[in-house]
């Protein structure tokens, strides 16, 4: 009798502590607006992931077709997207031992009546690569990896920054 009095008071605290913390499972956001024209090019790798992503919510339906933009409530205009490498350490010798590879990102978004409801917006992602000219082949999927993840980290900070807005 006693333990079983001990396991129901040890179980309701534990249950009490949960519940008090705050937990609480991902929730996939909420737009302001249902339909959005995207600029970005059918044929990006990101557009696609960017698509996919919005659309996968079931809130939103992506229009990519310039004929039809007029049916959107958004249009997301990409201003541009650069890729650099560029060399941050050398050996003694002058060999590259390190490279930081860069995403930068700009965008906006824009009411169909024009209105900037997010203006012009630059994301810069970057990642540290080693390098070794013996494994040079392996290196060059390595770099390739490493941009798919950025293009994913961009794809999900676009995401939420469309799901602050709060009103057209």
């Amino acid at each position: 009798m006693q333990t079983t009095r001990r396991f129901w008071l040890m179980s309701t605290v534990l249950t009490a502590g949960l519940s008090g913390c705050g937990f609480e499972l991902r929730k996939p956001p909420n737009y302001a607006f249902r339909t959005l024209f995207s600029s970005i090019p059918v044929v990006s790798p990101f557009g696609v992931k960017l698509k996919r992503s919005l659309e996968s919510s079931g809130q939103v339906e992506v229009i990519t077709d310039p004929r039809e933009a007029e049916r959107a409530q958004v249009i997301f205009d990409q201003l541009f997207e650069l890729r650099e490498k560029v060399v941050v350490g050398r050996t003694a010798t002058g060999a590259i031992r390190e490279f930081q590879l860069r995403l930068r990102y700009r965008f906006r978004l824009r009411s169909k009546n024009g209105i900037e409801l997010i203006p012009d917006t630059e994301i810069t992602l970057n990642r540290d690569i080693n390098f070794n000219e013996t494994g040079a082949l392996s290196k060059e999927s390595e770099e390739a990896l490493l941009y798919k993840d950025m293009e994913n980290d961009l794809v999900l900070q676009i995401q939420r920054r469309l799901a602050a807005l709060r009103q057209i």
